[in-house]
């Protein structure tokens, strides 16, 4: 890699580590998979920065992240989920020893809902309310209409109230 090329990665990709890490993270279910797949992605955007011409280098990221992630997912289908130590959960904190568990337990049960929703609504939530992404940015990284991420979004915050309240509607029934 020439030392332009180096700089524009430098540049334009690793600030959005984080953001490519925790999309396939969402996507793929497992920690070790996403660290796997998002490395995978990380290196093909290195491979093809000089087809980055301008725009949103974000949301470039992120289509190659989620590209990488299908790929992935059509040929190693997880056969189960395993439940993994989350750190995050667990930390030493000021708090006491209920309400760090009531907030895991709110944690964990979210992430569990989260996992239910269909993967192209689980996608576009993670994009919109953890990653942040507008939805001109999530219709890049989707390859979808605008019109269709806002509809997808709104079906997918029903659907995980619903699953949240414990009471999947007609509509998570017909998603599912």
């Amino acid at each position: 890699m020439d030392p332009e090329d180096r700089e524009r990665f430098e540049q334009l990709v690793l600030p959005h580590v984080d953001a490519a890490f925790n999309l396939a993270r969402w996507l793929l279910r497992r920690r070790e998979d996403a660290e796997d797949v998002a490395q995978e992605a990380l290196l093909r955007a290195c491979r093809f920065i000089r087809g980055f011409h301008g725009g949103n280098a974000r949301a470039w990221v992120l289509q190659i992240v989620r590209n990488t992630c299908y790929t992935w997912l059509e040929k190693n289908r997880p056969m189960e989920l395993s439940v993994e130590f989350d750190e995050e959960v667990h930390q030493q904190s000021d708090a006491t020893p209920e309400s760090l568990a009531i907030a895991g337990d709110e944690r964990e049960r979210l992430t569990r809902a989260l996992e239910m929703l269909p993967p192209r609504y689980r996608e576009v939530l993670v994009l919109r309310e953890l990653e942040g992404c507008s939805y001109k940015e999530i219709a890049g990284i989707t390859s979808i209409p605008i019109g269709t991420v806002m509809s997808s979004l709104s079906r997918a915050r029903r659907q995980l109230c619903a699953v949240l309240d414990g009471s999947p509607g007609e509509e998570a029934n017909r998603e599912m």
